[in-house]
């Protein structure tokens, strides 16, 4: 069996794109996870179990190196009635910060008496 320059270079390119696959589906995964954990801090109710890609990017770090910036957005409930959509923002394959927009507070039942 020979293998040409040209298969060589469609087999590495193959390769690579895989390579950038799973490293974006691992990025998202821990997304979802942070995301997941915040508003369970916050006390939100994250829906739909899951973060899209809304917006990918290029930004300058703390130290002033590009690095490429994920922005997922999200879905979350406080009343079960209103949806409202977050953000989770990732730069370097490091989650930065998860944004919620202003959203109504019903304090847990326990608060109310």
């Amino acid at each position: 069996m020979n293998l040409d320059l040209a298969d060589i270079l469609l087999v590495t390119t193959v390769v690579i794109i895989a390579a950038l696959f799973w490293r974006a589906h691992g990025i998202r995964e821990r997304a979802l996870i942070y995301t997941r954990k915040y508003c369970e801090r916050e006390q939100v109710e994250f829906l739909d179990d899951t973060v899209g890609m809304e917006k990918l990017t290029l930004q300058r770090d703390g130290n002033d190196k590009l690095r490429i910036t994920r922005i997922y957005r999200f879905e979350f409930t406080v009343t079960g009635g209103e949806r409202y959509s977050g953000h989770t923002i990732v730069m370097g394959g490091v989650v930065q910060r998860v944004e919620l927009p202003p959203h109504r507070y019903t304090p847990p039942p326990e608060q109310l008496h």
